[in-house]
């Protein structure tokens, strides 16, 4: 069965976090010693048709909802919706596919969830929209009932069939994660032979409560560049003056939430890549991931090291010139 973590963002009640891990199955989880599949789900704001001044009510409603269910847990609302907020995204059910592409790197979620509240004479419709960010896969969850239904109630409804919905197609929703050996061979073949500028990665980062051992971050972007052919100069032996293109940035990773013996960690990277001799930007980009585990070092590395290597797949094909046929 799928286990999901829900990332709820709302305008009126703030955006949030909400993290699910049914209780019976984190049990078995820390029994056996393996960490939970972990989905994060954005929930966005619904819109009318046909109905007045409810799309608002259901959206919290369904908010609070899900968050009220003994397997959720809210936190961070702020920084989320700061996030969103500089990007100019939307957050009604109206967002677009390239936009719900961008909420998922942003926010680290994998699922979006929008819908609308459909009214046609004496009956209420509230329908749901459950969009994978990284398959655009769409299934729905829907409930009815009369206008003069409890609408507590009907969000109450909506919310167990969203969760439902998403736990019976977790798998179509969210691509199983490639082998990192897989995804650099793909990378590789993307790049093609073009010519590699020589690369100086420098990655700074923290876990907020605990030192930084060593670098993931910057070991994986180093990583996924070495082994699609481009040279690399040591950030520890003053070899900056030695590279064509400065791949720098910071890295910071944060515990989400608590579930029985797991911990939820958080982690954004972010990176640009700068021309050495011109000081030109080549690529500047971010990326979120949350990784649930046993044990909160491990899930902070992991998370680290998931995000570098979303970014490493996005960044690295801009600083290669295309072979000349």
């Amino acid at each position: 069965m799928t286990r999901v973590w829900f990332v709820a963002l709302t305008a009126a009640v703030g955006v949030g976090l909400v993290g699910t891990v049914p209780s019976r199955l984190a049990a078995q989880d820390k029994k056996d010693g393996t960490a939970p599949v972990v989905h994060p789900v954005a929930l966005l704001g619904f819109e009318e048709r046909g109905a007045k001044d409810v799309a608002t009510k259901v959206t919290d409603l369904l908010f609070a909802k899900l968050a009220n269910k003994p397997e959720f847990y809210l936190v961070d609302r702020g920084d989320l919706r700061k996030v969103l907020d500089e990007q100019q995204l939307s957050l009604s059910g109206a967002v677009k596919a390239d936009e719900a592409v961008k909420v998922g790197q942003l926010t680290g979620a994998k699922v979006l969830v929008t819908g609308s509240v459909v009214q046609v004479e004496k009956r209420l419709y509230l329908i749901a929209k459950v969009i994978g960010t990284e398959t655009g896969r769409v299934v729905g969850a829907s409930v009815e009932g009369a206008v003069s239904d409890d609408l507590g109630g009907l969000a109450g409804k909506l919310a167990d069939a969203v969760d439902a919905a998403v736990v019976k197609n977790g798998d179509k929703l969210v691509p199983r994660p490639a082998p990192v050996v897989d995804r650099i061979v793909e990378l590789g073949k993307k790049l093609g032979k073009g010519p590699r500028p020589v690369l100086f990665v420098q990655v700074g980062e923290r876990h907020i409560g605990q030192p930084a051992v060593d670098p993931a971050a910057q070991t994986e972007v180093t990583r996924f560049a070495k082994e699609t052919g481009f040279d690399l100069v040591d950030p520890d032996e003053g070899g900056r003056g030695k590279a064509d293109v400065l791949v720098t940035g910071e890295g910071f990773s944060e515990v989400a939430g608590r579930v029985g013996g797991m911990v939820s960690v958080r982690a954004r990277v972010e990176l640009r890549a700068v021309d050495r001799k011109t000081g030109r930007v080549l690529a500047a980009d971010r990326q979120t991931a949350v990784v649930v585990d046993l044990a909160e070092n491990v899930a902070g590395k992991a998370a680290l090291q998931a995000a570098a290597a979303d970014l490493a797949e996005r960044i690295l094909p801009r600083l290669v010139t295309p072979a000349k046929k």
